[in-house]
């Protein structure tokens, strides 16, 4: 029997499982308050807070320290294959330096760290979110200074995608979907026969706006706020990826919230809800044409999925392009505890991180 450690850094927490084999035997869900962010600049400087946090977990846990791997939550350094990566000191300086980060980025330093402590143990990160299969069409905007690249959520959807395709049995290769995965960011992807051709970067201001980020704005009104003296870069930035969305017109990122206020008759948080899952469906819709219509399925993911409210206005508005099947939830634990083991059981070949 292998033993596998998943880590999951996110904005606002620490997901951490155990499992052996296919078998989950502990999760756990470090909260990250505020008011213990707050003290550090970047996420980059929480590893050895949230590190030691996760250890701590587990030796009040008692699990024992004889993992075979310890999985990470892959980061956003740099675009990279879809696949299983061991990783290494490239890694490790890529990450630490990236532009753009996300509590993500620690997923892959932390699993390291546990598991150079144990012997034979493998440090592992899977999908990261910058996995780049884009057509060359896909890439190119209308500015050569600014060419698209995506941040998404490819660890999950990757996963939902093959345990759909398994329910029907059939192969992810030979599917065309479109996956939306609902979270604090929304990520959607058309997949084409195995690879995500087009997708949204769900972190750096495209598609729908979220529970907690910006999406889409009017570039030029943007250009004038950046220039307005009011904001620095470093307060832009975070605004439009944290702090805009469902929490700047409401107060709130939760969905439940909103959905309690709705139904105590709150017409402005119904309208600004509606507009969310108006713009999502959208653009949904529009990756029907990076695929000529021929679409399989339309399968929505993540924690909003929960949510019927959310999963019958959606399905309103796209139900005439395909058939709309929900796998709520992030999914990522076990998504990444399965990756490890296919690596263990000699299923899956890591690929090198240059």
């Amino acid at each position: 029997m292998f033993h596998i450690l998943s880590i999951n850094p996110g904005s606002t927490s620490t997901k951490i499982a155990v499992f052996e084999d296919e078998q989950m035997l502990f999760t756990r869900n470090i909260k990250h308050y505020v008011a213990e962010l707050s003290q550090f600049d970047q996420p980059m400087d929480q590893l050895e807070y949230r590190r030691q946090l996760v250890i701590d977990t587990l030796k009040q846990m008692e699990v024992p320290f004889n993992f075979n791997a310890v999985i990470g939550r892959g980061g956003l350094a740099k675009p990279v294959e879809s696949g299983v990566y061991e990783v290494n000191e490239r890694m490790l300086e890529l990450t630490r330096n990236a532009l753009h980060q996300h509590a993500c980025d620690l997923g892959c330093l932390i699993a390291y760290d546990i598991a150079k402590a144990i012997p034979g143990c493998l440090p592992l990160i899977a999908d990261p979110g910058v996995v780049d299969e884009l057509s060359p069409l896909a890439k190119i905007s209308g500015s050569p200074l600014l060419p698209r690249y995506c941040i998404w959520h490819a660890l999950n959807q990757k996963a939902i995608a093959r345990r759909y395709a398994r329910d029907i049995g059939k192969r992810y290769e030979d599917l065309n979907l479109i996956i939306c995965h609902l979270g604090g960011g929304i990520s959607i992807a058309a997949h084409e026969h195995g690879r995500a051709i087009d997708a949204n970067n769900a972190l750096g201001g495209e598609g729908p706006f979220s529970p907690e980020r910006a999406g889409s704005l009017p570039v030029a009104d943007l250009i004038r706020l950046c220039f307005s003296g009011k904001y620095t870069m470093e307060q832009l930035i975070k605004n439009v990826t944290t702090e805009t969305g469902l929490r700047a017109h409401l107060g709130t990122n939760d969905v439940k919230e909103i959905l309690q206020r709705i139904d105590q008759g709150d017409q402005h948080a119904q309208l600004i809800l509606d507009a969310m899952l108006f713009h999502t469906a959208k653009a949904i819709a529009s990756e029907a044409a990076v695929l000529y219509g021929k679409v399989d399925a339309i399968l929505l993911t993540g924690g909003i999925a929960y949510s019927d409210y959310v999963v019958n206005k959606l399905k309103e508005r796209l139900d005439f392009l395909a058939p709309v099947i929900t796998y709520p939830g992030e999914n990522e634990m076990q998504a990444m505890s399965n990756n490890a083991l296919a690596v263990l059981r000699g299923e899956l070949k890591t690929k090198e991180y240059h």
